[in-house]
């Protein structure tokens, strides 16, 4: 039996790529989970996340079992966390963007990875006594995977499945990716890689700009002995101007679409369901 998940973040309404997402998770799986992706807290709202199931009654879409909020589960991400410096493969990063990006623009021909420049490594090299240093002066921080160390520890080579197909990983392309912070014991890649193992999720989907972190979700699972579900990715949805619609460029919501006279049947017929 597939179980799929819908994980929107509350932080705008939902527009036509969320119709899209919730669809195919619809269609793809036997039981569909909502998970509502809410840590990050300066930007999520109440309004938002009561909309979501307003607009999701609204279409017609039906899930199973109860609604988890990741913002209740910072625990279980402590817990990841502890289980990954237990293996001395996290790193406290005192760094802040700017200094980053001097450092970068410093360097000739720095590598890239899916997010920009990778992060050159700099506070990996601190010795013990700097970090406790740094820690007990209370500087902000956030913690990064020793991603050399990382791939180490695992046994080679990681594979996923995607739309069927088996994809070799390769986790290196996002360098010392952040899995928390100081204020925040999370990231995406954390939350969804831990979240999707405690709902037992079998296939993810969801948009093809995030296949490339498919890649370090398949590192944190085998180094969190995690199952690893099947993935299918699909195209992004994009507007009449050919770029994605997105909350922050103004794409109109669903709930726009709905004062506007549109169905839930023409939303399913214009998106191929």
């Amino acid at each position: 039996m597939n179980r799929t998940r819908f994980a929107p973040s509350p932080t705008g309404f939902l527009h036509l790529g969320h119709a899209l997402a919730a669809l195919y998770a619809e269609a793809a799986g036997e039981e569909m989970l909502v998970r509502v992706e809410d840590i990050d807290t300066t930007r999520c709202r109440p309004e938002f996340d009561a909309a979501i199931f307003e607009d999701l009654a609204w279409l017609g879409i039906r899930w199973t079992g109860p609604v988890w909020r990741q913002s209740e589960r910072f625990d279980a991400y402590r817990a990841a966390l502890a289980h990954l410096e237990d293996q001395s493969l996290l790193y406290p990063c005192f760094c802040t963007r700017k200094e980053i990006q001097a450092e970068i623009a410093g360097v000739d021909a720095a590598p890239h990875g899916p997010d920009g420049p990778l992060y050159p490594g700099t506070c990996r090299h601190l010795s013990t006594e700097e970090r406790a240093e740094k820690l007990a002066a209370d500087r902000p921080y956030a913690l990064r995977i020793d991603m050399e160390r990382a791939i180490a520890a695992t046994a080679r080579p990681l594979t996923f499945r995607e739309h069927g197909v088996e994809i070799v990983s390769n986790p290196e392309q996002f360098g010392d990716a952040i899995l928390a912070r100081k204020e925040t014991p999370t990231s995406y890649h954390l939350a969804v890689t831990v979240d999707d193992a405690a709902q037992g999720v079998t296939l993810v989907t969801r948009a093809e700009d995030l296949l490339p972190a498919t890649h370090l979700h398949r590192l944190l699972q085998a180094l969190l002995d995690l199952p690893t579900p099947d993935y299918r990715h699909f195209p992004l949805l994009k507007g009449a101007d050919g770029k994605r619609l997105a909350k922050r460029d103004g794409a109109k919501s669903l709930r726009e679409l709905r004062t506007e006279g549109v169905s839930p049947e023409d939303v399913r017929r214009q998106l191929g369901f």
